[in-house]
Order: structure tokens, then C-alpha cells, then sequence
């Protein structure tokens, strides 16, 4: 991105007190810069600077020309559901656990923000989801989504069978607790828990991840973006939920279909200085680091007697 950065946005984190500092520290630096900076409801409840504009989080992205997230993943996942042409370079600020949306820790955020204001800012386009739910032919629900749609039980002990179609082909038939549809960004969130790959942020692909599938053979697979994900409710014996990067969604009932497609617009994420995706993945999963020494007093969860 060449545009230069003349208002920059901040977006934190709800119930988020102790990062006063941080946010404090954050409009320093903007107003130093010369920066016009316009805040999110709840940064300006943080902040209390009444002269300061404030929009909602729908507004954001397209009257800023950067926004900042003080947050964590669900912060970003908030916003950028509100991407579409033209929207503002969106940049993570993690305050929250793992962070794979957030990348920029605290420490770094002054630097990461001074690059940005110096230009150009360094942005990865990551697809997004257009999800959209019928009945009886007619659309119910739609929804804007990054990481991922689910359609999962609700219930205990209970089983859902689904129909899941590809481009208009069949798939297959299958009974469990549900199915995930994500993108390569949502790889690494709700899909990695379940057992589905993980996926560079590149790759036009769509991930179909099952949820405890009744046959052990059904595993996750990846298809072309291209080609939208149906998913048809045949049989339930309980309460089902559609569910839209766990944040927004809408209940399902038996004949209801979920379709989950590319969608047009794209997330702009920037992308910090000397980061790369495979480091990212090293340092939030711990690949290649070394194991704790071992105690030699335990052995297999046993505490062994001293020899004297």
C-alpha cells in the first residue's frame, strides 16, 4: 500500500483497563507524528478524550487509512468482517493469548506503527468468507467471515447428519457433531483444533474439517475456493447452530442449507517488518524448541527413591 497514512484508528479490546498505558502511549506517539486519530467506542470510553472522534466498528475500516487493533484475535476477527474495497491496512496489536491474527506484540508496536506512517505499509490480502444460510429456498442469514463457518450440535451426546456438496457435487453423507469451512487464515484457529492441516495464507482453498465424524475415515479436505461448500441439514436430535468466527451465526433446523463461499473482498493485514509466516508459526506453536530437561527423579509420572 503507497497511500500515505493520514488518520490512523484504534480499536481495543472490551474490559481491556489495565492497557490503559499502551493505549495512552499509542495516542502519544500518533499526535507526535502529526497523525489525525479517530477511536472505537470503547477506546474512547479507555481514553477519555471527548475532542477525538469516535466511529463504530463498521465505520472504521473505510474512513481511516490504517487501523490499529489492541487486542486479541477476536478484536481483529470484529473488524475486519467490515473489510471491503478500499478498506484501511489493518494492524494487531496482541493482548490477548496466542495471537496468530494480532502478530505485533506490545513491545514492538511503537516500531510497527512508525513504519507504517513512514510508508509504504507492507499488506497481505487474506480471503474472506460469504456465508449465507436458506429455508424452503429463501435466505435467512448472511454473514462476512475470515477464519471460518461451522455448523455443530449444541446438545450433549447427540449426533447431526449433514450433506455436503462442492460445487454442486456431491461429496458425501456424514453423521458426527459437525463440519467446519475455513479459510487458509482460519487454519491454524477452531479447524487445528479439530484435527484439520494447517495452511499458508496464499493458497485459494477452502478447508472442510469434520467435526468427531462417525466414520473414522472421513477426514479434512482441501478444495478449490472456487468451488462453494454446501452443507444441508438432513437429520438432528437437537439444537444446531451456524456459527461465523465464533461471533456471529444463526440457528438451524433440519432441510435448512449453509452455503460458504469466497467472498469478493479481502482483509488487509499488515504485515510487520522481518516477519514471515513460517516464523510466526515457530513461535506461536514452538516448533523446534527444545523439550524441558528431564528430572531424573521422575520416570514415567513415577517420583523415583533417592539411593543413598
Amino acid at each position: 500500500m503507497t497511500q500515505r497514512v493520514r488518520t490512523v484508528g484504534i480499536v481495543a479490546k472490551p474490559q481491556a483497563a489495565g492497557r490503559l498505558p499502551l493505549l495512552e502511549h499509542l495516542l502519544e506517539l500518533l499526535q507526535a507524528r502529526g497523525a489525525g486519530v479517530a477511536l472505537d467506542g470503547e477506546a474512547a470510553r479507555l481514553a477519555r478524550r471527548p475532542a477525538l472522534p469516535v466511529l463504530s466498528r463498521a465505520e472504521m475500516p473505510r474512513k481511516v487509512d490504517l487501523l490499529v487493533v489492541l487486542g486479541g484475535d477476536g478484536t481483529l476477527l470484529s473488524v475486519a468482517r467490515h473489510s471491503g474495497p478500499g478498506s484501511a491496512p489493518i494492524l494487531g496489536v496482541n493482548l490477548g493469548n496466542l495471537g496468530f491474527l494480532t502478530e505485533v506484540s506490545a513491545s514492538e508496536m511503537e516500531r510497527a506503527v512508525l513504519s507504517c506512517l513512514k510508508g509504504p505499509v507492507p499488506v497481505e490480502r487474506r480471503m474472506m468468507l460469504r456465508v449465507r444460510l436458506s429455508r424452503n429456498g429463501k435466505v435467512l442469514a448472511s454473514f462476512a467471515g475470515l477464519n471460518d463457518a461451522v455448523v455443530a450440535k449444541t446438545t450433549l451426546a447427540r449426533m447431526i447428519e449433514v450433506r455436503v456438496e462442492v460445487g454442486g457435487d456431491l461429496l458425501t453423507t456424514m453423521r458426527g457433531d459437525g463440519v467446519i469451512v475455513a479459510t487458509p487464515t482460519g487454519s491454524t484457529a477452531y479447524n487445528l483444533s479439530a484435527g484439520g492441516p494447517i495452511v499458508t495464507p496464499g493458497i485459494g482453498a477452502l478447508l472442510v474439517t469434520p467435526l468427531c465424524p462417525h466414520t473414522l475415515t472421513m477426514r479434512p479436505l482441501l478444495v478449490d475456493a472456487r468451488s462453494p461448500v454446501e452443507i444441508t441439514l438432513l437429520e438432528e436430535s437437537g439444537a444446531v447452530f451456524l456459527t461465523v468466527d465464533g461471533q456471529q451465526g444463526h440457528a438451524v433446523e433440519k432441510g435448512d442449507r449453509v452455503r460458504v463461499g469466497r467472498a469478493r473482498a479481502t482483509v488487509p493485514l499488515v504485515v510487520p517488518p522481518g516477519r514471515s509466516h513460517f516464523a510466526l508459526l515457530r513461535e506461536k506453536l514452538g516448533w523446534g524448541s527444545r523439550p524441558p530437561a528431564r528430572n531424573p527423579k521422575f520416570r514415567d509420572g513415577l517420583v523415583l527413591p533417592s539411593v543413598k
